[in-house]
């Protein structure tokens, strides 16, 4: 299938901490990635693989020691700290294995919370959140507080409020890792239709190679490098 442009764009990308400190400590040692729009990428590895380091830095949350990184056609290594904020406001959406929800406010407002950032009129912000909700089978429940929701509803709340600002690409950290194989199952199926449906680019970060495999492209990484591609299914399990 047909990819769009290129939308990430890393080279060489090196993450040291401790820098010029006896103890100092290199997790990346010189990655590359380019991801085309409308791709749908799996990175494995084990625990300790530099998965959480890389996953900071192409989510914007952290800046490589060296290496050139462009997101969207921005340069990240030469933006400004509010520039980094919008990015990550607008550009990505995040979906984290702990859901990251507020607690004591209802699902829907969970999900305008993007919005409220990106500065969306009020009635606008509802009606797209709620659309969202729908989207994600939670149309029913969006007025319920997280505390009130299982597991696997308030990850797909939280998936909800990832797309909230249309964002270039989706960057899911573990997303089933909290769940069990049932309620995974539904989530990873949402992923699918955002691909398959709204032509979302999905980044995928997972140690699982079953989930891994439903996706185009699987890179595995280990110590801090790249050690192997390969084509995935693309699909779930038929």
């Amino acid at each position: 299938m047909a990819k769009g442009d290129v939308i990430i764009d890393a080279k060489s990308i090196i993450k040291r901490y401790y820098i010029g400190q006896p103890n100092e400590l290199e997790i990346l040692h010189g990655i590359d990635l380019q991801v085309r729009e409308g791709e749908f990428v799996a990175i494995v590895g084990a625990s300790g693989s530099g998965k959480s380091t890389l996953m900071n830095i192409i989510g914007v949350l952290d800046k490589p020691t060296s290496g050139e990184y462009n997101l969207d056609g921005v340069d990240v290594m030469k933006a400004k700290d509010n520039e980094l904020s919008e990015i990550r406001n607008k550009k990505i959406g995040f979906v984290f294995q702990t859901y990251n929800l507020i607690a004591r406010t209802s699902a829907l407002k969970n999900v305008e919370l993007p919005m409220m950032y990106a500065k969306v009129p009020g009635r606008k912000r509802r009606l797209r959140a709620k659309e969202l909700m729908d989207l994600v089978d939670m149309g029913e429940r969006m007025n319920h507080n997280p505390d009130e929701l299982s597991g696997g509803q308030k990850q797909r709340v939280a998936i909800a409020r990832a797309m909230a600002n249309d964002p270039a690409l989706i960057l899911a950290d573990e997303p089933t890792g909290a769940l069990d194989s049932k309620t995974g199952r539904k989530v990873m199926d949402i992923f699918h239709k955002l691909h398959d449906e709204k032509g979302k680019t999905i980044i995928l970060i997972t140690h699982s190679p079953e989930l891994a495999g439903e996706c185009e492209r699987i890179l595995t990484l280990s110590d801090g490098l790249f050690t192997g591609e390969r084509e995935g299914t693309g699909h779930a399990p038929l």
